[in-house]
């Protein structure tokens, strides 16, 4: 495998400067000048291009409108990098990426890697003929948290793995903002929400099993976010004159004016500080509406925003989709999701999903041998517990409480070890190289024929697939 820079920062440049890409990675490399360095930026929108060429303090030249411009101007040398950060919407994500690779540059690529299984094989054997790391953002291996329960499992605290329960909760507000109103509202436009969210937690499933699965099956429907369910009266777009306007869970002025819907997590955490911080940040808010500061300026209103501040906040509330009723979009994700899963050797294991809940976070219940694993891993705090089988006793393996952090350290970790291996100091493998997180993938194209055809469905299907297509850096690139 290629190396990088050795001891000094990482030469980065960001294919996609929206919320993953300028507000996370981006971001990351902006406080540790030492580590890496975004040395150019690509971005279709010209606020969202500026925005993250101001932050890094690039010129207009390296502010490019189309990616193709900058992998070009990366082949023919006058950008000199290292890495590429890939943080297209889902569906653009194989050729910028497989671009990247043709310039040389180790990829570090969101979630889900490709649309199809034989893109995702085509990427893999792209960077692995190149000899160079396609690393993807399953952010979650990257916790302390599920580090924890890695440890503890691979440590035989358990004895033998028999059972896995594992649970995705998304709030229902979390949920409405993404998955209805957002850009991942139509599995066309996107991937299936089994691979737009829930790729995180079947790439848990498969570390933590540490064996394939051998066969998938899936249940799951659109019961909620659909016309029939508005209320009597309801317009198309979430406005004042609704009838249950103050009384709507989705009403917008919780979400992006005030943010009170994001600040109840901080309310009910564990730690007094943060919620007493959390408390401020209401009234911080609800002051910057008075003064016609546009109220609440963190994630999920920063996606609003787009580098244009509070205008675009408000052209997004009156004209565009995040505006929109929640029960008058164009949405077809499942709502609700069950996936199970048998491994081979005999371990079985569920993965639910719902868009419903009260609370962002995953739950996990491991049974084994000798002990069970029970986890919390949530917005308002961590706690692992191991219950001996033996002894009948408890204990505590993790704990921690609301740290700001929606992923729990998660993005910060692999980003800051994409950027160590390229400074020589690679891990002796990477948890989340595209090779490791081909399989997860798989299964979640697998869990999604199995709820469409209803129907188990055997791995080996899926991995039966092969290149239609030259792995290659596509033509004209």
């Amino acid at each position: 495998m290629r190396q990088g820079t050795g001891s000094g920062p990482v030469r980065a440049v960001l294919i996609g400067a929206g919320n993953r890409g300028k507000d996370v990675y981006g971001a990351w490399a902006a406080r540790n000048p030492d580590k890496m360095r975004i040395v150019a930026v690509a971005d279709i929108d010209p606020a969202r291009r500026a925005a993250a060429a101001s932050e890094h303090g690039l010129p207009a030249a390296l502010a490019f409108g189309d990616w193709r411009d900058l992998v070009a101007a990366g082949r023919a040398g006058s950008v000199e990098a290292e890495a590429c950060l890939v943080c297209t919407q889902d569906a653009q994500h194989v050729e910028p990426a497989l671009g990247a690779l043709g310039a040389g540059w180790h990829v570090l690529l969101e979630k889900p890697m490709a649309t199809t299984p034989g893109d995702c094989l085509r990427l893999v054997e792209a960077s692995e003929g190149a000899g160079l790391q396609l690393r993807i953002c399953h952010v979650v291996r990257y916790t302390p948290f599920f580090g924890a329960v890695k440890a503890a499992i691979d440590g035989g605290a358990i004895g033998t793995p028999i059972h896995i329960s594992h649970q995705e909760n998304v709030s229902f507000w979390h949920f409405g903002h993404s998955y209805v109103r957002g850009a991942w509202g139509r599995a066309a436009d996107s991937t299936p929400i089994v691979l737009a969210k829930t790729c995180h937690d079947l790439d848990i499933l498969h570390w933590l099993a540490g064996r394939p699965a051998a066969r998938v099956s899936s249940f799951g429907g659109l019961s909620w976010y659909r016309r029939g369910n508005a209320p009597e009266g309801a317009p198309g777009r979430c406005v004042e004159t609704c009838p249950i306007y103050e009384q709507c869970l989705w009403n917008v002025e919780d979400l992006y004016g005030s943010g009170e819907r994001i600040l109840r997590v901080g309310r009910r955490a564990d730690n007094p500080i943060v919620r007493a911080v959390a408390g401020a940040a209401a009234v911080g808010a609800r002051l910057g509406r008075t003064l016609g500061g546009g109220g609440w300026k963190a994630w999920p209103a920063t996606v609003l925003m787009g580098g244009r501040g509070r205008a675009g906040k408000e052209e997004a509330l009156l004209r565009g989709q995040y505006g929109r009723c929640v029960f008058a979009c164009d949405n077809d994700q499942v709502d609700h999701q069950v996936v199970s899963i048998e491994f081979e050797g005999g371990l079985t294991s569920t993965m639910t999903m719902e868009g419903l809940s009260n609370l962002d976070g995953r739950t996990i219940r491991i049974d084994g041998s000798e002990g069970t694993l029970e986890g919390r891993f949530t917005y308002a705090g961590e706690r692992l517990e191991l219950w001996e089988h033996r002894r009948m006793k408890k204990r505590v393996l993790h704990r921690s409480g609301l740290t700001g952090n929606p992923h729990g350290g998660g993005d910060q970790g692999l980003v800051a070890s994409f950027a160590d291996s390229l400074r020589g100091r690679q891990e002796a493998e990477a948890l989340t190289s595209g090779r490791a997180s081909l399989e997860s993938h798989l299964m979640g194209f697998a869990a999604e024929r199995a709820r469409l055809e209803g129907r188990v469905v055997g791995m080996d299907e899926l991995r039966a697939i092969r290149l239609s297509v030259d792995p290659a850096l596509p033509s004209g690139l």
